[in-house]
Formats: structure tokens, sequence, C-alpha cells
């Protein structure tokens, strides 16, 4: 789960991490409200789930009331980089003397977590990486390890946080571990962490998270009611959102053939013979989503997945590869007839079932008669039959 900038600011509040003052505001009258409590100049910045917001024109600074509303009016109507603006951040400008790079994330390719910065803020850090990566400083911290207050100094004086006070950053770095590791995080990224203050006045310079970014790990939903307070009805997928609903794990694409499968590996391997058989084929056929059903998937959880990946007007034709285990191929059968009854204008289906009461399953859909039905008895037949069936359709249309 991506959080909206507003939303990851919650969280760094939480911790103690200071954050200029900022109001999400979704209209005109909720910007100039906002704006009026914030004061002049202020900033507005376009909430969307997605970086380089200011070269896109998300990000603008406002001298007064008008000119913010203005300002809001340009920002509130776009789409960046394919992303609809849900709302805009109405936040304090502050006076930013240098700017820092600090994230803490998941590294799945070496299996632990990774404490990442550079004195080079507010820039592309990849390009950092690449071009100078004598300047980026990084720190592997093992999966059952912990980030202390000493590393967290150690990693501070490393990184070079010029003009600025090595045990407040050590002090943010601890807090961004703990943000991490008490919601489940996959990343907290503060980009920039800026300096501020007048220059002229020692006193007055501090840290502070101009902005963040911050990613939750959906599995651990179950242990945070708090994630409610972030659910985005407004966004996101429809297909994803009724199938998450059911509890069902499904990832929309952008092809023609609908497939659900048993266990996210058998459905992986699905969707790789789909596009196999599409380029063999030379209709360049493709997936239409990724539908896990999981193990002990009922009569009626399989009518549930069947019509919502029916109801993709993108889908024409659906490949259902089941391997029966604890899911019982008999059942999946009932759940697929019970779906075509209910659904007008049903598209054609390419069933294999191996496995657990997979004849009892076969037999059923046999009694059935149904000519939107197809039986195969391997994966790759399927798929082959699958992708044939679209291809089709799509030249039918």
């Amino acid at each position: 789960m991506d959080l909206y900038e507003y939303q990851a600011r919650e969280l760094l509040a939480e911790q103690g991490i200071p954050t200029p003052e900022g109001i999400y505001a979704q209209n005109s009258h909720e910007v100039a409200e906002a704006a009026d409590r914030i004061g002049y100049p202020c900033v507005i910045k376009a909430q969307v789930k997605i970086g380089h917001r200011g070269q896109a024109g998300g990000v603008k600074l406002a001298k007064d009331r008008d000119d913010a509303v203005l300002k809001a009016e340009e920002i509130l109507p776009m789409t960046i980089h394919g992303h609809k603006v849900s709302g805009v951040l109405v936040a304090e400008a502050k006076n930013v003397l240098h700017e820092y790079y600090v994230s803490i994330s998941v590294d799945r390719a070496s299996r632990d977590f990774d404490v990442l910065a550079t004195a080079n803020g507010g820039t592309e850090v990849e390009a950092i990486a690449k071009e100078h990566p004598e300047a980026v400083k990084r720190l592997h911290i093992e999966a059952l390890g912990d980030f202390d207050i000493e590393a967290a100094r150690a990693m501070a004086r490393e990184i070079g946080f010029y003009h600025a006070d090595v045990e407040q950053a050590a002090q943010i770095l601890l807090r961004m571990w703990r943000c991490f590791k008490e919601n489940d995080a996959t990343l907290v990224e503060i980009n920039p962490l800026a300096k501020i203050g007048d220059p002229d006045d020692e006193a007055s310079k501090t840290l502070c998270a101009l902005d963040a970014k911050i990613s939750l790990d959906d599995n651990a939903a179950f242990r945070h009611d708090g994630w409610k307070r972030f659910a985005d009805a407004r966004s996101g997928d429809p297909f994803e959102l009724r199938a998450k609903e059911h509890g069902l794990h499904y990832v929309h694409l952008h092809g023609e053939v609908g497939v659900i499968g048993n266990g996210a590996g058998l459905v992986m391997s699905s969707l790789d013979a789909v596009s196999g058989a599409g380029e063999e084929q030379g209709t360049g056929v493709k997936p239409a989503n990724f539908l896990d059903i999981g193990g002990g998937a009922s009569a009626e959880v399989m009518a549930a997945s069947l019509e919502i990946v029916m109801s993709d007007p993108q889908v024409r034709s659906v490949f259902i590869n089941v391997y029966g285990g604890i899911t019982s191929c008999e059942q999946v059968a009932k759940g697929i007839l019970e779906a075509l009854d209910q659904i007008a204008g049903a598209k054609p289906i390419v069933v294999r079932f191996d496995g657990n009461a997979a004849a009892e399953g076969l037999a059923i859909l046999a009694a059935s008669h149904n000519p939107n039905v197809h039986v195969a008895d391997t994966m790759e037949q399927a798929a082959q039959e699958s992708a044939r069936l679209a291809a089709e359709a799509k030249e039918d249309r």
C-alpha cells in the first residue's frame, strides 16, 4: 500500500519527526481556508502516489489567498504520469539551507534492510548513485537485526550533515527506523530532509522532513486497524478493489485472457503460458489479470472470481487452471456453473483441472453442456485454446 504524502507525514509526525504544517484539501474552498490557516507564502502540492511532481508542474508556491486558489485550480485537474491528482497538500513554505536524502527499505536481493542516505537530496538519487557512488552511503541491517542510536550517529557522521546537528540527524534516522518497523513498511523515504532556518541565526537552524514517501506491506494489514484511515476508494483499480473485498489476490493487467488459478506459482506459470501462446500464434494476446483463489477455495469464491474477471470489458476469454489439493475441483466446477447462470453475455472459458476431485469436476462441467465451457488436458493446451478464443473474439468485435 503506497501512501500519499499527507498520509506519510502523519506516520512521521507520530514518531516525532519534524514536518512543516500541512492541510489536505480537495477543492478551491478548502484550499483557501487551508492557506489562510497555514499563512503565506505556502506551497500547493499535488497528491499522487508517484514521484516527479515538481517537474510535472504539480508543486507550486503561492504568495496569497487568490494565488493559492489559482495554483490549486491548475493542479487539481492534472494527471501526472498516469496518476489522477486526488487533492493537494497546502503546506508551510520553509527557507531551505541544504537538502539531504534518507530512506529505509526492504532489500529483496540481499534479504535485509537498507538505510540509504546522501547529502545531495532533492535530486535523482539513482543518478547520483550512478555518477557519484561515493556520495551515497548505505548500511545493511540483517533481517533479525536492529538499528540503534549508535548506528544512527555513525550513519549521520558518515553522510556529512553540513551546518546540521549530527545528534538531531541521528535521532531522525532512529525514528525513521521505528516508523519502518512499527508500521510494517517496505519503504520510508524522506526527500528532502532539509536544513531550514535563518542563515544568519545558528539557533534557528533545524532539520525538517519536507517530503515523504511510505509504502506499507499489505500482508501485515491484519495487524494494523489504523490503516483503515488510509483507504482510498477514489483511486485504485476498481477490479482490484472488488477482489480485495472478497479476500482475493488480484492484479489487473492489460491483456485479453482472464487468468484464474489456485496458488501464486501456478497462476504465474499460467500467465507465462498465455503470453507464450499469443506470441506463438502471432496474435499478441496477453493475460488480462492475475487472480489467485488460494487453497481451499469454495464454489462461492470461484463464482465471485469469475464474475470479477468477466466484468472486465478487455477480457475476451478466461483460462481457469486449478490443481486440486486442499481445493476441490468439484467445488470449483460448481462455482463456474453458478457464475455462468448469473452472468449475461458470458465469455468462453477454458478449464484445466488436475488433482483432488478433478474427474468429478470435469464430469459436472460436461453434464452442463454449456457451450461457453471448454476443457483441456494440460496447461499448455488450455493456454493455447484461451489465446485462440480471445483472438477470435477480438476479430469479431
